[in-house]
């Protein structure tokens, strides 16, 4: 149906025009996640391009989802309302609902190693590190494509980066594995202790760095929803 065929006075199809549009959901999860500045929000959302990703931020401004300002250095912001903050628990309880009822099988066909790693890197607890400054090497493998290689270079005070290219640091510690393993482990359908046993996630480097993995590689905050559910078609099977 056609935006301007919803009936108006019906609050669903009210809400639905706001947030219909291709990406507008997931470009509010990014600005909760902390990204605020154009290029962070378009490393949370790579398959959107640069042109779509303006209009679409331009079209939540003045629907009132976003506000736009300058930080103290004048570089321009975008800030979700207190109207939008509102939706935030629904549209997680949209994405619990998600996770919880389509089969993992379907959610891992078509994964996206870039997206996995910026991520990954705002779930990093820099206090859990064993080293205040370290660098970790991601290399995932995604067969039949070819390898690709991630940075991940904490520091203390500041948010911990990511790079695509290598940063030419020496590095504390390599997570050599598949990026259908890293993912599954990571979303919660299995665990990364579970996929380290199974050789397909490997760590070679700084040992208390592989020993408290899962101490500073915090896991999506949808993987103890991914729990809940196998717990409760256990008890359903028993």
């Amino acid at each position: 149906m056609l935006e301007a065929n919803y009936p108006k006075f019906c609050p669903v199809a009210m809400a639905a025009s706001l947030l219909e549009p291709r990406w507008t959901m997931l470009l509010l999860c990014e600005m909760w996640s902390g990204s605020t500045r154009f290029n962070e929000i378009q490393r949370g959302v790579p398959g959107m391009s640069p042109g779509l990703l303006s209009k679409r931020l331009k079209e939540m401004e003045a629907n009132g989802l976003v506000a736009r300002q300058a930080d103290s250095q004048g570089r321009a912001e975008y800030l979700t309302t207190a109207l939008a903050d509102e939706l935030e628990p629904l549209i997680r309880g949209l994405g619990e609902w998600a996770h919880r009822n389509i089969d993992c099988e379907v959610s891992l066909q078509n994964l996206d190693a870039r997206l996995l790693m910026w991520k990954i890197r705002g779930k990093i607890d820099r206090l859990q590190l064993p080293k205040p400054k370290c660098v970790i090497q991601f290399v995932l493998n995604d067969a039949p494509n070819e390898t690709a290689n991630y940075w991940l270079v904490a520091k203390p005070g500041e948010e911990t980066d990511l790079c695509y290219t290598d940063p030419k640091f020496d590095v504390d510690l390599f997570v050599v594995c598949e990026l259908r393993a890293l993912t599954s482990a990571w979303m919660g359908h299995t665990t990364f202790e579970k996929e380290i046993d199974a050789g397909r996630i490997t760590l070679t480097g700084h040992d208390l760095m592989e020993r408290t993995l899962t101490k500073w590689l915090m896991r999506s905050s949808f993987a103890e929803v991914s729990k809940g559910a196998d717990e409760e078609r256990h008890r359903a099977a028993v």
